[in-house]
């Protein structure tokens, strides 16, 4: 094919066209402030509670319980240490697990730094969560659960259901890092009784630098940044009406096309993994349980092929992610499977493939003769 095969979803997706369209006349011809008082602003006012209602809608919340942030990043920072702080007179102790996002374990790490204390749960061979763990780890002074709801590198989806009813059992509040789930899997924040939820539009088909985060009603946050009364006065500033639009009509097409958009995920890699089984010559290992796992990602390691290597080889054919980071002189493993105690050499071999729903079959069929056909070569060569 002419270009790169693009299999990278989970890093970020091109912007679907309907939200291209939907985003349009708020750049050209709908500028007004949205506070203001005069039509202009009234109906881009209108504008953001419709797309506000439309997030809502396919997290099964309240529209008054969503506030628009610049993405998962302050989502989650926003989340955990507002939760945190605004909970000091309870205590200064929260649980999170060893294979969050780093926007998830840097907000931590720097509210250790301000005395709090943090217990980092470990995960099995796959990356899942134990819930007896969480239950083990609750203190009379923890005040925050942070657990995400399917990982970013392999995929795996917690148990979020059993940890949030463990978490409203001890009068925990808990939160999740949604961005990679939603749109892929059903993503309902009162069936994973969750009490503040992360969301990222560029993972869903809508622009960088455009999120949300759901606030269960109740739920006290402190402020990271002050102003006007915007947005509950929780996140204050003049409104991103286009991208806030764009998110928008992009949680309405996940809400309508679930169904169909999982199907489709899961279509598109079993035809590739089972492609690559059929082709490749040799040792295929897979770092999560494929049952339990979202059903676009796949994270796979060739024996004998260096990842980095591998990606190398046929970046001007296929595009996707590698299980570490390559320096100058040294290969740095991912924290994730660092935690899930992947051995070295799997964990130096491990690429991370994901489907989107503009992949085709003709796409994959290409990817297979293309990774297939160089790890053979990179293997043999070994």
């Amino acid at each position: 094919m002419s270009v790169p095969i693009y299999l990278d979803y989970n890093a970020t997706t091109p912007i679907a066209p309907e939200v291209a369209n939907e985003i349009l006349p708020y750049i050209h011809s709908h500028f007004g402030n949205p506070s203001s008082s005069y039509a202009i602003g009234r109906n881009n006012r209108e504008a953001i509670e419709k797309a506000r209602r439309q997030v809502a809608n396919l997290i099964g919340a309240l529209p008054e319980e969503i506030i628009f942030t610049s993405g998962g990043t302050e989502s989650n920072n926003h989340a955990i240490r507002g939760a945190v702080l605004a909970n000091q007179q309870k205590g200064k102790h929260m649980i999170t697990s060893q294979v969050e996002h780093p926007a998830v374990t840097e907000v931590c790490k720097s509210l250790e730094k301000q005395g709090c204390e943090i217990t980092w749960l470990p995960v099995d061979a796959f990356g899942k969560i134990n819930p007896a763990d969480v239950e083990n780890a609750v203190r009379p002074d923890t005040v925050l659960i942070s657990i995400m709801h399917a990982n970013n590198e392999v995929g795996t989806i917690q148990p979020l259901k059993e940890i949030g009813e463990l978490a409203k059992k001890h009068g925990v509040i808990f939160h999740t890092d949604a961005a990679q789930s939603l749109g892929k899997i059903e993503t309902d924040v009162n069936e994973l009784n969750v009490d503040l939820l992360s969301i990222a539009g560029h993972k869903l088909y809508a622009p960088k630098g455009i999120g949300a985060l759901y606030i269960r009603n109740g739920v006290k946050l402190e402020n990271l940044i002050f102003g006007a009364g915007q947005e509950r006065g929780l996140r204050p500033g003049t409104e991103n009406v286009p991208y806030s639009v764009a998110l928008g009509k992009a949680c309405e097409l996940a809400n309508k096309n679930l169904d169909g958009n999982k199907q489709h995920l899961f279509q598109m890699r079993q035809r590739l993994l089972d492609g690559l089984k059929d082709k490749v010559r040799t040792g295929i290992k897979l770092n999560a349980d494929l049952d339990n796992c979202l059903p676009n990602t796949l994270s796979i390691a060739f024996e004998g092929v260096e990842a980095h290597t591998l990606a190398s080889f046929i970046s001007s054919r296929v595009s996707f992610s590698t299980g570490s980071a390559c320096h100058a002189d040294s290969v740095e493993i991912s924290s994730v499977l660092k935690a899930m105690q992947t051995d070295r050499k799997t964990a130096a071999g491990t690429v991370r493939i994901s489907t989107g729903k503009f992949t085709t079959k003709k796409e994959i069929d290409h990817a297979i003769e293309a990774i297939s056909t160089a790890v053979n070569q990179l293997s043999h060569a070994k």
